[in-house]
């Protein structure tokens, strides 16, 4: 059923024209959760994110999913007519764009399992610049003794690497072949594909604890 057809139910339609200009107005994606949570809506919102998808995508604009997250953008084929103008994120030092590829291809992961996977102690410094820049978050914390806090990518990241969803990053055997990994690698080194990234079990999140732990934790190093 298109929700968008003026014949279909009345207050289906009418969800249908709020979800559309709740995207309409946000600057940054949403996901389907944070846009029930505004609407109020308890039911399921997917149909809905489906039928006004289908509905603009012929259009000069098109609702896009990334990750679960989503956001209406100006259709491929006519980028010509715009100069873009954004702001872009300060240039990552060496260190934070090891630290973010490591999140990205084992999170959740906590900063322990950083400085292990590194093989060195991690600054608080290269953890701050990737969370001002929005490229990372505190997403929760890890079932195990002392609940550590674990990191996790952000839509942000997605958007600025171009990926639709974390399953588009290359896997070890494609970096192998594009010389970014040594063929001389240690035997036990391995690195997850990205079908199965973000799957270690979490809490469910906490976001007024994980929120005043971000604050605690970085205005203590």
């Amino acid at each position: 059923m298109n929700t968008l057809d003026n014949s279909t139910d009345t207050n289906e339609f009418e969800l249908s024209r709020q979800v559309e200009a709740l995207l309409f107005a946000c600057t940054e994606p949403l996901s389907s959760n944070q846009i029930k949570q505004y609407l109020g809506f308890d039911g399921d919102i997917l149909p809905i994110l489906e039928a006004i998808r289908a509905h603009y995508h012929p259009r000069g604009v098109q609702l896009l999913s990334m990750n679960e997250y989503w956001q209406f953008r100006t259709s491929p084929d006519l980028s010509w007519l715009f100069v873009e103008t954004r702001q872009t994120p300060k240039r990552l030092s060496k260190v934070a764009q090891e630290v973010l590829a490591i999140i990205a291809y084992h999170q959740p992961i906590t900063r322990a399992e950083i400085e292990n996977l590194r093989g060195v102690g991690l600054s608080k410094g290269s953890l701050d610049q990737l969370l001002e820049e929005g490229l990372i978050k505190i997403k929760g914390r890890r079932r195990t003794p002392g609940r550590p806090v674990v990191f996790a990518t952000t839509p942000q990241f997605l958007e600025l690497y171009a990926l639709s969803s974390l399953q588009d990053l290359p896997g070890q055997e494609t970096l192998k072949a594009a010389g970014l990994l040594e063929l001389d690698m240690p035997l036990d080194f391995s690195m997850p594909e990205p079908a199965l990234i973000g799957r270690i079990g979490l809490d469910d999140e906490l976001e007024d604890e994980t929120s005043a732990f971000a604050d605690d934790f970085l205005a203590s190093e």
